[in-house]
């Protein structure tokens, strides 16, 4: 018995599907939420208003789609459809051969500066990047934290959580040393993100960190790293009387 064809569908139909799912007084509502106004850091984009459960729903369905068709919905100015295109690039990424993964590598790396969100980056960087890279050299990250983009920095950042999920936390932790004077909070968030999870993975590992730069961390890098050490622990950190 064959398996039924399944139809790719083009970008022009994805998008079409999606703007079905539209609603604008959401839409409003995340525009507020991803700061698109002037001088904030998604300033000038663009949403439809659609539910991130939504759109994996959609996801599913279209798997077929090209690399061509992902990379004009990559593309896009609203922001739900490059959502989109990056969750499937990484469904295709997790189940692609080693041609299929370099070639979504390169897509991905091409078009950083359509990840411009730190939705964007949290979806797909670790997934990608960070999963690529984990068997290969990690002169990109360093690369990357040092861009005057906050997402290219923060892609860099998330990548690690691919290795940090395999007990490997160099990376991470010599990219925190130099994002420790970031000026960006999402950038201080991310880091202390990371390091939280090295201490899910290994404690030691994250206090001994700790130890030496916690009291010249940034406050909000502090506070997620420490978030899930208990209570008195946490104020003699945050007073800096460990």
């Amino acid at each position: 018995m064959s398996l039924p064809i399944i139809k790719a569908m083009t970008a022009q139909e994805i998008s079409k599907l999606l703007r079905k799912l539209a609603d604008p007084e959401r839409a409003a509502h995340s525009g507020r939420y991803f700061k698109t106004g002037q001088g904030e850091y998604g300033e000038g984009d663009r949403f439809l208003g659609i539910r991130v459960p939504e759109i994996r729903a959609q996801v599913k369905k279209c798997e077929a789609a090209s690399l061509e068709d992902i990379q004009t919905l990559l593309m896009s100015a609203f922001h739900e459809e490059r959502l989109f295109a990056l969750l499937l690039l990484v469904k295709k990424f997790t189940k692609g051969d080693d041609q299929d993964k370099a070639a979504i590598f390169d897509l991905y790396l091409n078009h950083l500066h359509c990840v411009n969100n730190w939705d964007l980056v949290d979806s797909s960087a670790s997934q990608i990047i960070g999963s690529y890279l984990e068997a290969r050299d990690k002169a990109l990250l360093y690369k990357l934290v040092k861009s005057a983009s906050v997402w290219e920095r923060r892609i860099a950042v998330i990548s690690t959580f691919q290795f940090i999920g395999n007990d490997q936390f160099e990376d991470a932790l010599n990219l925190a040393v130099q994002l420790l004077h970031d000026k960006e909070d999402l950038i201080h968030k991310a880091v202390g993100w990371m390091l939280r999870e090295i201490g899910n993975r290994d404690a030691a590992v994250e206090k001994t960190f700790l130890m030496l730069y916690y009291k010249n961390m940034p406050r909000t890098m502090l506070r997620y790293a420490i978030e899930k050490f208990p209570e008195q622990e946490r104020k003699k950190y945050l007073s800096g009387e460990v």
